[in-house]
């Protein structure tokens, strides 16, 4: 364990209420229980469940969060308010973050009151909080723009008055590890202090970690930094750097770190950015020909951590970055065996792809090595006639000809659109030699204007194998036949 931390540091995650605060997203009962329960499963030791104030469906969510024994602490948000601490107390939640406001300007702008008036405020709310039977967290609003000698006098007092712990926080972000260094030792000699710190400069992460290596003994983090504005410090990106940079051992199941993010990434309908540490799409993902190359030979040549470890995997992409080695590599998961000269031959042509913008699938792979390998492939499924008809008065209707295994068969079907009727009969006709389902439809216009070619994608599966496979005609009916004609082939495609 690193000396340069407190033992037994401890995460308070407030995914559930400064998370939510996330302009635009708002959690059910139901959902903000199953992340709660995830969070308490990862080994978070408190909870901040939500704001019991702000509404019935909040306190309602409170109430199911605090009677699922969860093995979590857990915490409500609360004002120096005895309403906002009964609620609190009635809910049967474990304890309270009492935020009290302590800069001039919020004390001034905000509340409009004194120095004095606030803090007496404070004390109220804690010897109240005690009352109820309440663990209580006083924490200081804005204290990074604060008087820090009021401040030390408020949490001293604070103290006396039965607070069991303190939090210094960050409210927008103006921290910084020089100033964290220089106010959170004498703040953590008071009683245990927590860091609260928002991203609004990009500086959430570095400050917590100043913070904790000055005396804090806990971290107020949120799961894949949401939070107001630029969001709060990201739990996953604090564990992370505990553990691998300065060799501390969190207690956190790390392994579960992707499948919580996951998690509330859906229920809050923020996506992951591609590029975010630990959890985002391309963490793990390489293209570049010598980082491809290096990783494959050795992991640690290019990831500073296994994706294992947090619940994930690596990923080798194709594109104009790409070597020899990692096309190699793909070539021998697809079952192809290439000599050097086609291998080249075959890298030449996906770099060409890629300068052209393009992004390389799976069956553009197996395209490019078909016709490099002169493979003769015969298909299986070919289009001998097809027709759609749609209109202001009519029933969208597609009809084709086939000849499917030297068979030839005629079919039709509606749709909702000529496109999906399209799509159906095609299926309709291959029904007796496979099910195949299509898993998404996307399309896409290369360039502008009435005569724009247009590329399809689609995903097909049989039998649990997917497959990509696109189509590009200035006609968008055509270009979808193309497509699913192309990957109904590949499904079907015999390999050895």
């Amino acid at each position: 364990m690193s000396a340069l931390f407190v033992n037994n540091l401890r995460f308070l995650d407030t995914t559930l209420r400064d998370g939510e605060q996330t302009p635009g997203v708002s959690l059910n009962p139901e959902q903000k229980l199953e992340i709660a329960a995830k969070l308490a499963a990862v080994g978070v030791d408190v909870i901040e469940a939500g704001s019991a104030a702000a509404s019935v469906g909040e306190r309602e969510a409170i109430r199911c969060i605090a009677d699922a024994g969860l093995g979590a602490e857990i915490c409500t948000y609360v004002r120096a308010l005895r309403g906002d601490i009964d609620y609190a107390a009635d809910l049967g939640a474990d304890s309270v973050h009492l935020v009290i406001p302590v800069s001039d300007l919020h004390i001034a702008k905000k509340l409009r009151k004194s120095r004095e008036q606030v803090a007496a405020m404070a004390y109220d709310a804690v010897e109240y909080a005690k009352s109820r039977g309440l663990i209580v967290e006083l924490s200081g609003e804005d204290a990074s723009r604060a008087d820090q000698q009021f401040l030390r006098e408020l949490f001293c007092e604070g103290v006396k008055r039965g607070a069991d712990r303190l939090c210094f926080c960050d409210t927008v972000g103006l921290l910084t590890p020089e100033k964290a260094a220089a106010y959170i030792p004498p703040l953590a000699k008071i009683a245990p202090l927590s860091i609260h710190c928002h991203d609004d400069l990009g500086f959430a992460l570095a400050s917590t970690m100043a913070a904790l290596k000055a005396g804090a003994s806990c971290a107020h983090v949120t799961v894949n930094g949401l939070g107001e504005r630029a969001g709060n410090t990201p739990f996953e990106e604090v564990v992370m750097a505990l553990e691998i940079l300065y060799g501390y051992r969190t207690r956190i199941k790390k392994e579960e770190i992707f499948h919580l993010a996951t998690l509330v990434s859906r229920h809050t309908g923020v996506p992951l950015p591609i590029n975010k540490a630990v959890v985002g799409e391309m963490a793990f993902t390489h293209e570049s020909g010598i980082h491809a190359h290096g990783v494959m030979r050795e992991p640690a040549t290019y990831e500073s951590i296994s994706p294992e470890m947090v619940g994930r995997k690596r990923r080798i992409v194709l594109g104009k970055h790409s070597g020899s080695a990692s096309v190699e590599a793909a070539l021998t998961e697809m079952h192809y065996h290439v000599e050097e000269v086609q291998l080249n031959e075959i890298v030449k042509r996906i770099k060409t792809m890629g300068d052209e913008g393009k992004r390389i699938t799976d069956t553009d792979l197996m395209a490019v090595a078909d016709a490099v390998l002169a493979i003769k492939c015969k298909p299986l499924i070919k289009m001998r006639q097809f027709t759609a008809t749609s209109g202001s008065h009519m029933i969208p209707t597609a009809s084709v000809t086939l000849e499917v295994n030297g068979v030839e068969m005629t079919g039709a079907a509606t749709g909702d659109g000529p496109v999906d009727a399209a799509m159906a009969v095609l299926r309709k006709c291959v029904a007796d030699v496979a099910d195949i389902r299509l898993e998404e439809y996307h399309v896409d216009a290369i360039r502008g204007g009435t005569d724009a070619l247009v590329e399809v994608t689609v995903r097909l599966s049989k039998d649990g194998k997917i497959i990509t496979s696109r189509g590009a005609r200035t006609d968008i009916i055509m270009a979808s036949v193309e497509a699913m004609i192309a990957g109904m082939n590949r499904l079907l495609e015999e390999r050895t």
